[in-house]
């Protein structure tokens, strides 16, 4: 189980770690601006640092707060009557399941239905918007997802499960559909065809769920990095921001539509929703400049390390032209894996930018 996501840091917290280390110790509080997968946050929570995750989009609102607030194992004490109806009856355990397993194992046997993902999304499907049915799922597994997310609501509504705990399950349910979606790289189309492990079952994986007693010490936020950006006081922000023109709320839709448990109208081949309340200024060259211009002004912080590649919109000189005005740049470069789709003749690699802007 992983995430297939443009730009996710996994790969790279041994670089980004210690350039943070050099500017604050642990102890320190460090925002993670556009945490995205939230990949930085929990190593920065790991290592002892306070945390501000903040994100656009949805889905990364409930990674966050599955990587930073757990302070204990979750409970699921609400589940009881949940999981004897659905839970399957199963010999030679070697084990007990803890709550949370039992609670996974249930929604993942919970009776298949035909609803908003069988008809958007599914070769089975009769869409609202389109002449022809969308591929992104199996039948089989859009009818998995509509029932699960329909427990997960109603688990909520009835007060079964506490507000963490459904960003827990909503976190499982978009990293199990993530897994079986029939996708290339992004969700900006689908495959004509199930190939792979788009014809798997749609499994629902327990998290390793972080858990710390630090109370109190993390803070997960939701909005545009230029709209929190005064509401926030750190030792270090670092910036991940979208380096390209592909606009993650489109490109991600269905995974945001996983996330916010809604029915939107699907549009045109692609199905997309609506998603201009989403639209990052980032993923435009004339736009950049002032926004990251409204964040070095509004945030109260003098340390910016800001993550970038030889892929995106601007240079690097045009990125250190532009950090400039502000206080003193310093640049580290190393080698990453670039994100690829299945079909991608570019190179395997690319140059990463580490940079430091120190705000004057």
């Amino acid at each position: 189980m992983g995430h297939r996501y443009i730009g996710a840091k996994t790969r790279i917290l041994g670089d980004i770690l210690p350039a943070i280390t050099d500017l604050v110790k642990p102890g320190g509080k460090v925002a993670d601006l556009m945490c995205g997968t939230a990949a930085v946050s929990a190593a920065l929570r790991q290592n002892g640092y306070s945390v501000i995750a903040n994100d656009l989009m949805t889905y990364s609102y409930h990674h966050a707060r599955v990587a930073l607030l757990f302070t204990e194992v979750p409970k699921f004490e609400g589940t009881a009557g949940f999981v004897d109806e659905f839970l399957p009856t199963r010999a030679g355990n070697l084990f007990p399941l803890s709550p949370y397993e039992r609670a996974l194992m249930a929604l993942e046997n919970v009776p298949l239905t035909k609803g908003y993902f069988w008809r958007e999304f599914s070769i089975a499907g009769s869409p609202k918007n389109s002449p022809a049915p969308r591929n992104y799922f199996s039948p089989e597994n859009a009818r998995r997802i509509d029932a699960i997310r329909t427990w997960i609501g109603r688990l909520a509504s009835e007060r079964c499960i506490t507000s963490l705990e459904r960003s827990l399950l909503l976190h499982d349910l978009i990293m199990g559909a993530n897994d079986v979606a029939n996708i290339a790289g992004t969700y900006g189309h689908y495959l004509s065809r199930l190939v792979g492990r788009a014809k798997d079952r749609l499994r629902l994986t327990p998290t390793q769920v972080p858990v710390a007693k630090d109370a109190g010490r993390h803070e997960v936020l939701q909005g545009y990095a230029e709209d929190v950006a005064s509401r926030i006081s750190c030792d270090v922000c670092y910036i991940d921001p979208p380096y390209m023109k592909r606009q993650y709320a489109a490109n991600y839709h269905i995974l945001e539509t996983l996330a916010r448990e809604d029915c939107p109208d699907a549009i045109g081949v692609s199905g997309l929703r609506p998603w201009r309340d989403q639209y990052s200024n980032f993923c435009t060259r004339t736009r950049i400049q002032d926004s990251f211009d409204c964040i070095f002004t509004k945030m109260n912080c003098r340390h910016f390390l800001i993550s970038y590649s030889e892929d995106g919109l601007l240079s690097l000189s045009e990125m250190k032209a532009l950090l400039t005005g502000h206080g003193a740049v310093t640049v580290r470069t190393f080698e990453n894996k670039r994100f690829r789709s299945n079909n991608s003749e570019l190179a395997p690699n690319l140059k990463e930018y580490l940079i430091h802007l120190h705000k004057r």
